[in-house]
């Protein structure tokens, strides 16, 4: 009887061992009710969330949605302008908000080419959305690039994008408004925007840290039998003002910076070698590689939601095999869970102060208390 003891108890350690190898679920996420709209993108500050949507049977097809954390809803006008078709049909690419004023981006496929016809928006939450119509131009043309992101500073507002280089390639690109409502181009030459015959510049999605413009995405250095993209970041030291370039460390043989999220530093979520990375960017310009990241597959074409900086924790929400993980913790520590609710590739991730996340997982919003 005591040597059946013994083995059952070892069995059952085994077990244990076992299931404790395995990423738990991470439990009690709520959907919340969006209406016939589908959730794009989402913005937080303060205690308020700000969920941008797009209703495909609308007659305007972007809406936004301001939540409190509580459950209050607050519907926020958003108007076209009459003379600006595609703003009619625009889906929301960046929504940035600084408490008072609101700057979104939004876009339409249409033309022959079905290019991306951008349009730009300003506002408050009292005043709704308007539409600042632009001239074709302005996001247009034979050099046009992308456009990625809307951010607002304490200096100012900027577009953030790619457009036909200077010299070679696609430079990093900054739209600064004008007193009329227009936005124009500014000229990267000679900047650390600028691409040069050995240097390609891959900007991929923009934030701000103070008066600092943050961009994240790729550098290609070219040489003789060389071809190496490497992750980078690009930072001014006042709106447009002072950019330098920082590549990030550790970099493999093949790496990227897809997003990121500042405060105080900023957190950058990317990948090296197809799999999951983080670097730390502190305010002097000093970036780490964040170690002990479990081996979680990203793809290139795998989106990478902002990561999130809950006091001394990170958050980093990402879908594989269409299930979502959130990996949680700091350099060398780290937890990986997966969700139980959300499915599909997540696009969005904001946290309130009241340590709820938010996700957008497919088409869908999610909220979960991390407290």
């Amino acid at each position: 009887m005591r040597r059946l003891t013994v083995v059952a108890i070892l069995v059952l350690a085994m077990l244990a061992a076992c299931s404790d190898d395995k990423p738990q679920p991470l439990a009690d996420w709520t959907q919340i009710d969006v209406g016939p709209a589908e959730p794009v993108t989402l913005t937080a500050h303060g205690g308020r969330l700000l969920v941008g949507l797009r209703n495909r049977d609308a007659k305007v097809v972007p809406e936004l949605v301001m939540l409190d954390g509580t459950g209050g809803r607050t519907p926020i006008a958003v108007k076209p302008n009459p003379a600006s078709p595609y703003a009619f049909e625009a889906i929301w690419y960046s929504i940035a908000y600084d408490g008072k004023q609101l700057l979104a981006l939004g876009g339409a496929s249409g033309g022959a080419h079905s290019n991306t016809r951008w349009t730009v928006w300003t506002g408050t939450p009292q005043t709704g959305l308007v539409e600042r119509p632009q001239n074709f131009w302005t996001f247009g043309g034979q050099t046009a690039g992308d456009l990625f992101s809307a951010v607002l500073t304490p200096s100012g507002g900027a577009l953030l994008g790619t457009w036909g280089g200077v010299e070679t390639g696609n430079d990093a690109m900054v739209w600064l408004p004008q007193p009329d409502d227009k936005w124009t181009r500014q000229d990267p030459t000679k900047t650390a925007l600028q691409s040069t015959p050995a240097l390609l510049v891959g900007p991929a999605y923009g934030t701000t840290l103070g008066d600092s413009i943050v961009l994240v995405g790729s550098q290609v250095r070219l040489a003789p039998n060389t071809v190496a993209q490497e992750a980078a970041v690009w930072r001014s030291a006042k709106l447009n003002q002072g950019w330098t370039r920082i590549p990030l460390p550790d970099p493999g043989t093949r790496s990227m910076a897809s997003t990121a999220t500042c405060t105080t530093d900023c957190v950058i979520a990317g990948s090296v070698d197809g799999k999951l990375a983080l670097w730390r960017l502190n305010a002097s310009g000093e970036a780490q590689r964040l170690q002990g990241v479990p081996d979680i597959a990203v793809g290139d074409k795998d989106k990478l939601p902002p990561p999130i900086v809950d006091g001394d924790e990170i958050v980093q929400a990402v879908a594989q095999d269409n299930k979502v993980k959130v990996l949680t913790g700091q350099d060398g520590q780290w937890t990986e869970q997966d969700t139980a609710g959300p499915e599909g590739q997540v696009t969005a991730a904001a946290l309130l102060p009241d340590h709820k996340l938010y996700l957008i997982a497919g088409s869908s919003l999610w909220h979960h208390d991390l407290s």
